[in-house]
């Protein structure tokens, strides 16, 4: 009979060495350091990887705060940011035709609105140092058009306010059809300002731009938001707004205007939209919604999503009426969470 095989030896652990003293006493012992918390770590945040915990902060952060202010649901202005108040429009083409002026002329130097010039070539040429009367021709028409479309500043101001003194009267728990804006200036500006002269709160959703487009004064400090991302911004446009008002505009108007005529269009949202577009005139010069429906590229009931006006007065009724008809009558019931109404998504 063999021998059971014997087992392996066992290999004892090396001990390490200790290295000699003149390797250790120029050495200076690691300080023990805290990594960052991950949610305060802005390298992580601003990295690709923390994109959506960015997308996610566009929609808890403003949904906390409008649950704060008890704000249920919005009414939003769309417009031109281009477009100044009366005052500010004239003044700068009182100095337009006054070149080098630092003050208005006097008053019996001021235009008479007919774009005539009260300088010479001569004396352009010796103010700007070439002879620029067709570039100076080009900012006085221009000039001109800021003072005709002043008027909408105007109208949207005094829409706001009429509007923003009517929901204020309506018996609610919960702050209704607030004005709102994209947080900027022109006709965004105006209807913050005709709500904060009503007294009321307003809403500017603003929106982090490379030439920083600056939040105007207006808004309720409290209901000031800045967006990183656009289509966080466009979220809470469409998504608490019963009603959508569009002033003249450009692109990004134009952007808004089509796309919420295509939710209401497509009934995606479970709730009624009224859209009122303001300025009959201007939008007919722009665009032909009359001929999308004549070459079949809409159904003919899409132009019944929305409805032109053209003074204050007039869009005050079709929103008054709209909102009263869709959202107040009957009075819709709620649940225990008396946060934002944000629409729900239909499949």
């Amino acid at each position: 009979m063999k021998n059971p095989p014997k087992p392996p030896k066992q290999s004892q652990p090396l001990s390490p060495k200790p290295l000699p003293e003149e390797h250790l006493k120029d050495k200076v012992a690691p300080k023990p350091f805290r990594s960052p918390l991950a949610y305060l770590n802005p390298q992580f945040i601003n990295s690709p990887d923390g994109r959506t915990l960015r997308i996610l902060a566009e929609y808890w952060e403003p949904l906390g705060r409008f649950r704060k202010e008890r704000v249920q649901d919005t009414v939003v202005f769309f417009g031109s940011a281009r477009f100044a108040s009366l005052s500010s429009a004239k003044q700068q083409l009182a100095l337009l035709e006054k070149p080098g002026s630092a003050k208005l002329a006097p008053p019996e130097e001021q235009p008479d609105g007919k774009g005539v010039f009260s300088v010479t070539d001569e004396e352009v040429e010796a103010i700007t140092g070439v002879d620029a009367r067709g570039e100076l021709s080009m900012k006085v028409k221009r000039a001109h058009a800021a003072v005709e479309m002043a008027r909408y500043y105007e109208d949207a101001r005094k829409l706001a306010y009429m509007l923003t003194k009517w929901s204020m009267s309506i018996q609610s728990k919960r702050k209704r059809f607030v004005v709102t804006s994209g947080g900027g200036p022109g006709i965004m500006e105006a209807a913050n300002l005709g709500a904060y002269e009503a007294g009321g709160k307003t809403i500017g959703l603003n929106i982090r731009l490379p030439f920083e487009q600056m939040p105007n004064p207006y808004i309720s400090p409290e209901l000031n938001f800045e967006f990183h991302y656009f289509f966080m911004r466009k979220y809470w446009f469409a998504y608490l707004a019963k009603a959508l008002v569009v002033f003249p505009g450009g692109f990004g108007t134009m952007d808004e205007l089509f796309e919420l005529l295509t939710l209401a269009q497509t009934g995606k949202l479970a709730k009624k939209i009224i859209v009122i577009i303001y300025g009959k005139e201007y939008w007919n010069r722009i665009i032909n919604l009359q001929a999308l429906a004549d070459w079949g590229a809409i159904s003919p009931k899409d132009l019944e999503l929305f409805q032109f006006v053209d003074t204050p007065e007039e869009g005050f009724e079709a929103l008054k009426s709209g909102l009263i008809k869709y959202h107040l009558e009957p009075a819709q019931k709620r649940g225990k969470d008396e946060g934002p109404e944000i629409a729900k998504t239909l499949p």
